[in-house]
């Protein structure tokens, strides 16, 4: 699978939180809690340039169930014309705080952290036109509200790639949102930005 996504800043989050509503199915409200955790002496070690993010969420479904998890992420990025071409791996662990300690035995250190809070909706289109896309509107502790809009397309061709960054441009036309907003740095970088 290859993640394909892009992400705008937002300036009326309620406007935009209504028109999700009225084109998607909404999914759950959620909190992710992630930590960057890159190695002491050579932060280009071995490692893909985002580091690896250990991330603790919580969900809340639209029918108030929670669940709780902890995620491992590590991904090559690609940006192309605004849109990233992700090569993402992502696993849970049991144990968070355990993963950790074994990141910290490796030599590695968390770097930097992120909190965002927001909801989810997922986005279908027909069966025809590829898979559905998922859509989080979140605020980023920090650096203010988001739109991310996500596709995980089965491969990694042109083609596919061309199609999915179509449906991502449509559906922000269709959100009212101008693709002038399109953020292309990843939040790491943001935050760095903000010391």
């Amino acid at each position: 699978m290859v993640e394909i996504e892009l992400k705008t800043r937002i300036s009326d989050p309620e406007g935009v939180k209504r028109r999700l509503s009225g084109l998607g199915i909404y999914d759950c409200a959620y909190e992710k809690d992630d930590a960057y955790w890159f190695p002491h002496d050579d932060p280009a070690a071995s490692l893909p340039p985002s580091g690896v993010r250990v991330r603790r969420e919580t969900n809340t479904a639209a029918d108030g169930k929670i669940s709780q998890s902890s995620l491992v992420t590590y991904k090559i990025r690609e940006l192309r014309a605004g849109i990233e071409v992700n090569d993402e791996r992502e696993f849970t662990v049991s144990d968070g705080e355990v993963f950790e300690d074994l990141l910290r035995r490796l030599g590695l250190a968390p770097g930097i952290k992120k909190n965002k809070r927001g909801w989810a909706w997922r986005l279908t289109v027909p069966a025809d036109q590829g898979p559905d896309i998922r859509a989080e509107l979140s605020e980023v502790q920090r650096l203010g509200w988001f739109l991310e809009l996500e596709i995980l397309a089965p491969e990694r061709n042109e083609k596919t790639i061309a199609q999915c960054r179509e449906k991502l441009l449509g559906t922000l036309e269709k959100l009212e949102i101008p693709q002038g907003n399109i953020e292309p740095r990843p939040y790491t970088e943001m935050l760095k930005a903000l010391g």
